[in-house]
């Protein structure tokens, strides 16, 4: 068993991570009726880091997602439909971002410009994660624009 030291820099968050899997199931109704089907976790530094997102088992089609502004990345995390007509993905560009389940289009309102280059997204478990790199500067998006 790995015992918690001063010195490794990721025991702080493994204790974070314990204490909200402990609040978590204390807080949890009835277990034969609750189930845990996607789970996100999201670390880093700030007021509410390390963070995680639930993702239950969604009956109807209406994409719904979470935002998460960090210092240089905007996290979005959202669920997706139990049936998949198409392969989900993000449509991402400099100033918006949709998401795309079944070919219908949800806008995602977005902070800040991004980097599309080094933004990307992953489809598993039934959601999708859309990690995006903030735009740093106007001078670097003006030469790309006009480069």
């Amino acid at each position: 068993m790995h015992m918690p030291s001063n010195e490794n820099p990721y025991d702080e968050f493994i204790r974070n991570l314990a204490k909200m899997v402990e609040d978590l199931l204390k807080k949890m109704p009835d277990q034969d009726t609750t189930h845990i089907i996607g789970c996100t976790i999201i670390t880093g530094n700030g007021p509410n880091m390390p963070h995680i997102i639930f993702n239950g088992n969604r009956q109807d089609e209406e994409t719904t997602f979470e935002l998460i502004e960090g210092p240089d990345k905007v996290f979005v995390t959202a669920n997706l439909p139990p049936v998949l007509h198409s392969a989900p993905y993000a449509d991402i560009t400099p100033d918006s971002l949709h998401i795309v389940v079944n070919e219908k289009r949800t806008r995602v309102e977005l902070p800040c410009r991004v980097d599309v280059i080094h933004s990307f997204y992953h489809v598993r478990h039934g959601v999708i994660d859309i990690i995006l790199k903030k735009k740093t500067g106007a001078a670097a998006s003006t030469s790309i624009e006009h480069g």
